[in-house]
């Protein structure tokens, strides 16, 4: 009778922390180039004013003497989705990648702070505190995808560098009234998704979730753009900058459930849709 090879189980935190020697080639040139070419465009245009009437939100409303209390209000679902994520980070095994991770929740939380802050008194002196946890996020998730998909060594190297970037775009934009930094930090990352998933395999499952999670950050700034649109739609029972909220705050659970569900692949394995 032939004997039966017995596969070893495959260890989780050996795959998360498997990071051999990468050289540089064409897939790390085009993301390279969609990352830096995003910046140099955004930059060709002239300086991108705030515009003062994106203050001026439809939905007005006060109660129990809050001011814009369903914008203010549907800021809750970030500090619950950042909570359960950060708590979720600590306890599981994520390698080295932990951290920037980690900052990703950690960010999602300090936004309900933040934009509950800036909403309650809308100006640019509170949106720059509504900002400023924003970029926190963005940061996270770019550097944790990095790490995730390119090598693992760049979620320690690039954390903080990229965390204080953000910052700096977002107090470039209070001292210039130029948004162009501030809006390569969103982009960059969302950019990064789609390009990391085509270009680099996945050391996990579940990883079609990233999409759907920038299918709802997409859908937040749509909301957004028509907020006064859905409030006069819905027949001024809800605006689309309160629905932003909760769309852009259901794309960071999809991440965290993609991190609660996924299983690592062994190496030579494809990533499933379904798995």
């Amino acid at each position: 009778m032939p004997r039966t090879r017995r596969i070893a189980p495959v260890s989780t935190t050996k795959l998360m922390n498997a990071d051999p020697a990468v050289r540089f080639g064409w897939r790390h040139g085009v993301l390279l180039a969609l990352v830096a070419g995003s910046l140099f465009w955004l930059m060709s245009f002239e300086p991108i004013r705030q515009d003062l009437a994106y203050h001026s939100f439809a939905d007005q409303r006060a109660f129990l003497g809050i001011p814009n209390f369903l914008d203010v209000a549907s800021n809750l679902p970030f500090l619950l989705v950042g909570a359960l994520g950060v708590r979720f980070c600590m306890r599981a095994d994520l390698g080295v990648v932990r951290n920037a991770w980690s900052v990703l929740f950690a960010g999602i939380a300090l936004v309900s702070v933040g934009s509950v802050y800036y909403h309650w008194s809308p100006s640019n002196a509170s949106l720059v505190w509504d900002r400023l946890p924003m970029t926190i996020g963005f940061m996270g998730l770019f550097v944790a995808l990095l790490g995730e998909y390119v090598n693992q060594r760049l979620a320690t190297r690039l954390l903080v560098p990229a965390v204080v970037l953000g910052f700096l775009t977002v107090l470039y934009w209070h001292w210039s009234d130029d948004l162009r930094p501030y809006l390569w930090v969103q982009l960059a990352p969302l950019l990064s998704i789609p390009a990391l998933l085509f270009l680099f395999r996945s050391r996990s499952s579940h990883a079609w979730l990233l999409l759907v999670a920038l299918g709802w950050y997409l859908l937040a700034k749509v909301t957004e753009s028509n907020d006064l649109a859905v409030f006069q739609g819905s027949r001024e029972l809800v605006s689309g900058h309160t629905i932003k909220h909760l769309l852009a705050a259901a794309g960071g659970y999809t991440v965290l459930v993609m991190l609660q569900r996924r299983k690592p692949l062994a190496p030579g394995v494809p990533a499933s849709p379904a798995a």
